[in-house]
């Protein structure tokens, strides 16, 4: 907490008034910003990191299913399933795994720290407000696991003064059913937004060929509850709360079987988990000065993972709890200088099945960010010092510069270094486990090119790189070991433009990554994704249509084992019969495409597993005026 002791004398430079600040909670319906990148209210246009911004209009307009649906649409992010409905997805932003990308709701951890899996497959689509995605690592600001990226939901928020009540039901194929109702509201002083939901689905078989107890469909249910409440004291001080529960049911198929050490013989199961994914964060805002902002948050967030099976008494539990805390200030030295500072402490601890020869830990770090705006050019500076209590101490910095070309063109000249720290499987599993792994490191170079093409057309594109170094792998013994490096090179691009009513957003994702040991392939990573999505406003009429696209790629690491590429298209349109009532349609995988992204060894041949085909949606929300 060094930098700490440095605050006091930042606190007496000479400042400029600073500009009114943003409503923080009233910027969540605005798509021209981002929070995630520095924490605070900014320009999309001004921020250093490569960021996709979902709001609640975009997620009305775009129907997706769930949270890993609208991840597909980011540029440089592939989500790839294990199945239908609840299944474990894994998410890769820019070629870097799951576990190596940070994900946060409401500026709340909620990643499983004994698997790195966060569970954004069980959070209710009705329940979110906005999607922030950050691509490229941000560990100068928030610390371990952001090499990839960082992923950011924040919960449903009010909109306007006065009541305003929500009701949508939807049915669809698999005899799925979603349930959600909302309340929200508030005054010039106090908003608040209550939410409820419930999920239900018969799912699919996620095997082909596997044990007999594996025909069976797999069925998901989840329930949600979510809270915001803020409240304005005074002009200058600002209080607020965010809750968000989700909890349910998902089964699964097991085509590795359970293994009986009496017999020496495996045994089909019929496996599902009991999942709780929950985040509680609350909030004090202080405009101290005129050149002084300070935000206060604690939070709590529980992700608790318990397996059981319906053909036998086994069970095996991981719980994980994490409490947190970040004080950030932001200090307008004057015109064209500002400073970013602050602390962050959070406690992991497990409550597992297993015994683990650790089941707790803390991380504490400080950080600090300069930037400057000029005429000619802007800067950032940042960097952060982790002490965790396992590990030791961990620096990381990150630099940016910007040159805008003329009033239409920007170019933007990046290094940023990433961490991530060993989970506490890898690190205290019994007999598969290492004490001694140190934190996977890496480090990027970006320079992206952000172009107003015309009025109407917007380029943002970005080339990269990222070497990863003490990469843990599971050698000899599922032992974990720090000894893989990788190299990933990359471009992306996103196209948004608006023509003869049309709006179109067009992504682009090429990427090469590789073990720079054997000249291999990272395991799962498609080299080229395209993805296209078009809409248009016709009076009280919607209509969209989806398509994506997504090479070849392998699903191990020796290359050995080839997954196909696939593509899938989708339609959607939505009717406001009144200004109270609204249907939305949408179908699926058109085409009715078999594809698999992930694959499963059964009897000595490996299989794909199965997701959904063609399927629909007919829904109806009701808003009825108070």
């Amino acid at each position: 907490m060094k930098l700490l002791h440095f605050a006091p004398l930042f606190l007496l430079a000479p400042g400029a008034t600073l500009a009114a600040p943003v409503d923080r909670e009233q910027a969540l319906k605005l798509s021209n910003v981002v929070i995630t990148a520095n924490r605070q209210v900014e320009d999309r246009a001004q921020s250093s990191a490569a960021n996709t911004v979902f709001t609640r209009e975009d997620i009305d307009r775009l129907q997706p299913t769930n949270i890993t649906d609208l991840l597909t649409r980011v540029p440089g992010l592939q989500v790839a399933r294990t199945g239908g409905r609840g299944s474990v997805p894994g998410i890769f932003i820019r070629g870097t795994k799951t576990a190596q990308s940070l994900v946060l709701v409401d500026g709340m951890r909620v990643a499983n720290a004994t698997s790195g899996d966060s569970g954004l497959q069980f959070l209710n689509i009705d329940q979110i407000e906005r999607v922030e995605v950050l691509r490229g690592s941000r560990s100068a600001v928030y610390g371990s696991d952001a090499i990839g990226g960082v992923i950011q939901i924040f919960t449903r928020r009010s909109a306007d003064q006065g009541l305003q009540p929500r009701l949508k039901i939807s049915a669809g194929s698999q005899h799925t059913w979603q349930r959600s109702l909302g309340l929200s509201g508030g005054d010039q002083h106090t908003r608040f937004n209550l939410g409820a939901s419930l999920d239900e689905s018969d799912g699919i078989n996620d095997t082909y060929q596997s044990y007999a107890s594996d025909k069976d469909h797999d069925a998901y249910r989840a329930k949600a509850f979510n809270l915001s409440l803020s409240h304005q004291f005074t002009d200058n001080l600002e209080a607020g709360v965010n809750l968000l529960d989700s909890r349910g049911r998902s089964e699964y198929d097991n085509p590795y079987g359970r293994f009986d050490m009496t017999t020496f013989e495996s045994f089909g199961q019929k496996p599902y988990t009991d999942f709780t994914v929950s985040s509680l964060g609350t909030f004090l805002a202080a405009q101290v000065t005129d050149s002084w902002h300070s935000r206060l948050e604690l939070g709590h967030s529980e992700n608790r993972d318990k397996k059981r099976d319906k053909l036998s008494p086994e069970t095996s539990a991981f719980n994980t709890y994490r409490d947190s805390v970040t004080w950030q200030n932001d200090l307008a030295l004057d015109e064209r200088n500002s400073l970013m500072l602050g602390g962050d402490w959070f406690e992991d601890r497990v409550h597992a099945s297993e015994h683990l020869s650790e089941d707790s830990r803390w991380n504490r770090a400080a950080f600090i960010q300069h930037r400057f705006k000029g005429e000619s050019f802007a800067t950032e500076l940042g960097v952060r010092r982790d002490q965790n209590q396992q590990f030791g101490g961990q620096t990381t910095w990150s630099g940016s510069l910007s040159l805008p070309v003329n009033a239409d063109n920007e170019v933007l000249f990046s290094y940023s270094e990433g961490f991530r720290a060993p989970t506490f499987n890898d690190l205290y599993y019994p007999d598969y486990s290492n004490p001694d792994l140190k934190p996977e490191r890496s480090k990027s170079y970006e320079v992206q090119w952000r172009s107003d093409l015309s009025s109407s057309t917007r380029l943002e594109a970005s080339v990269y790189r990222t070497d990863l170094r003490d990469a843990i792998i599971f050698g000899a013994g599922s032992i974990p070991r720090n000894v893989a490096s990788a190299r990933i090179n990359g471009f992306e691009a996103a196209l948004h433009q608006e023509l003869l009513g049309w709006q179109g957003t067009l992504g682009l994702s090429l990427i090469d990554p590789r073990d720079r040991d054997n000249g291999h392939t990272l395991a799962r990573r498609a080299r080229s994704t395209l993805s296209l999505d078009l809409d248009r406003q016709f009076d009280q009429l919607g209509v969209g249509a989806s398509w994506q696209a997504v090479s070849s790629s392998y699903d191990d690491e020796a290359n050995t084992r080839k997954i196909g590429g696939y593509g899938l298209f989708g339609l959607r349109s939505s009717w406001a019969l009144t200004r109270e009532v609204k249907l939305e349609m949408k179908l699926d995988n058109l085409f009715d495409q078999t594809s698999s992204r992930a694959l499963y060894s059964y009897e000595g041949q490996y299989h794909g597993y199965r997701e959904d085909g063609r399927t629909w949606m007919l829904g109806v929300t009701w808003t009825p005026a108070l």
